[in-house]
């Protein structure tokens, strides 16, 4: 079977120097952000 692969998410920014790596996970953010929002309303709905 197929490892599946979630991570990095198109948009998120990956530079790779000689001697650094950045990474600026945008798109999982906003997508973490998204759920946890959702989930939220969903437990604290009046």
């Amino acid at each position: 079977m197929e490892k599946i692969k979630i991570f990095p998410l198109p948009g998120d920014i990956f530079i790779k120097k000689e001697n650094l790596v950045i990474y600026i996970p945008i798109t999982t953010m906003i997508l973490i952000s998204l759920v946890l929002t959702l989930l939220i309303n969903l437990i604290f709905k009046r």
